[in-house]
């Protein structure tokens, strides 16, 4: 089982190289980001005919999550189902081949010490609960998704540029370890310890060619399903050529275990 994770910033921008890409790797489930469509402007037919099922929850112009299955998806859920009125379309979890696969898109925040910085550090304690309340260790799930903040020092280009800085604050990254503590495991970095890699590079100052970049988006899984983790990347060519997405897709294999 090959999952992928991918913040295409814009389905409409980026319908013809995201067709193109799930042809090329054919990953057995993909989780995307930043959609920023309506639920019922997703190309699903284009999607089913290479062979995914799909389910979608779309936002106008900004956000937006979806999860591509090449096996049936089921007990889907959109949000968190708290008692909070937050609409933000960020979050959706659905089953499939028994593995509990959620795809997040967790704000950018903006600036350090902003309402929007006030907001990303809630919406991640939310993220918490649900994963406290819904997830077990020894069940298989993924979360996957872009979660804008690049936990330690190795996934940072420059991290004395970036230090204090939103996406690396300590802040931040206090939120999401514990959000994700005990109860799920950056299988990326476990695989690849002491490797530099990136997935998200800014547009302007010819980051991406530097390689000045940062490492946001993740998959964390299960000790359930890490044990049964043989390879993973960061899939840099997606990243290149004519009107890419700022983020690179992100994998991780299984063996026959985890399914």
């Amino acid at each position: 089982m090959r999952i992928a994770t991918w913040n295409v910033n814009s389905v409409k921008a980026r319908e013809e190289r995201l067709l193109a890409w799930l042809e090329r790797h054919g990953h057995d489930v993909v989780c995307l980001q930043e959609l920023k469509l309506e639920t019922e402007k997703f190309p699903l037919a284009a999607v089913h005919r290479l062979g995914y099922e799909a389910v979608v929850l779309g936002q106008r112009t900004y956000n937006g999550v979806a999860i591509l299955s090449r096996t049936p998806l089921d007990d889907v859920q959109c949000g968190f189902a708290d008692d909070d009125a937050d609409t933000q379309a960020r979050f959706i979890a659905a089953t499939t081949r028994d593995v509990r696969i959620m795809s997040a898109y967790v704000p950018n925040g903006q600036a350090v010490g902003s309402e929007k910085f006030a907001y990303k550090l809630r919406w991640l304690e939310r993220l918490g609960r649900f994963l406290t309340a819904r997830v077990r260790a020894d069940q298989p799930a993924a979360l996957c998704g872009d979660f804008n903040v690049a936990p330690e020092a190795i996934d940072v280009h420059d991290p004395a540029a970036w230090e204090g800085h939103v996406l690396c604050s300590p802040e931040e990254r206090a939120a999401l370890a514990r959000a994700v503590d005990g109860r799920l495991v950056d299988v990326v970095r476990r695989l690849s310890p002491e490797v530099r890699m990136f997935s998200w590079w800014d547009y302007r100052q010819l980051a991406f060619p530097k390689n000045h970049g940062l490492r946001i988006d993740h998959i964390f899984v299960t000790p359930a399903l890490a044990a049964r983790a043989t390879a993973a990347g960061i899939d840099r060519e997606a990243r290149k050529g004519k009107l890419p997405s700022d983020h690179a897709p992100v994998w991780v294999a299984f063996d026959e275990g985890s399914s």
